[in-house]
């Protein structure tokens, strides 16, 4: 996840890449019917960490601040993604284009939330990789600032991600 800086001194700001690293997922799929599939993700809010090539005191206060200013983890301790809804179409060279149509719980609160994949089959893997974006502020979720306003998060957030499944039984 990418949150982008804005604000009079954005450029001296960094873009904090961001990752979880506690979740676990069940993904139901049959390759020979992909819109019978579904997906579960949940996420544990107080695995964030912050990756970028920052000050050490920067990253923890990144990482503090996300963790209890901006998603309130004692109060909301996971994101979840329910989504049973998906079209598919294969692609020349053997993927899979993939929508999902889900619902996020982020912040206490859920919303529809699309999200666009690209998905490979190998003998028992699933390799999945995409994006979406969402909006922090329809969540509930409080815009950040630093350096006394002249620093701040944009509404925008970036969401990327790679899966990797192997089949199961």
């Amino acid at each position: 996840m990418q949150a982008m800086a804005g604000g009079i001194l954005s450029s001296l700001g960094h873009n904090p890449t961001i990752i979880f690293r506690d979740l676990s997922g069940d993904l139901q799929v049959d390759p020979a019917d992909l819109k019978s599939s579904s997906v579960r993700i949940t996420i544990k809010v107080d695995s964030l960490v912050a990756l970028n090539d920052v000050r050490d005191e920067d990253r923890r206060e990144i990482e503090r601040r996300g963790r209890e200013e901006v998603l309130e983890a004692s109060k909301y301790s996971e994101v979840t993604y329910d989504c049973s809804t998906v079209s598919a179409s294969k692609t020349a060279d053997g993927q899979y284009w993939v929508a999902l149509s889900g619902q996020l719980t982020l912040h206490g609160i859920t919303h529809d939330q699309p999200v666009s994949a690209r998905v490979t089959f190998n003998d028992d893997l699933l390799r999945a990789y995409g994006e979406c974006s969402l909006k922090q502020t329809a969540y509930g979720i409080k815009l950040v600032s630093a350096v006394g306003g002249t620093i701040k998060v944009k509404d925008d957030v970036k969401i990327t991600f790679e899966v990797v499944a192997q089949k199961q039984g």
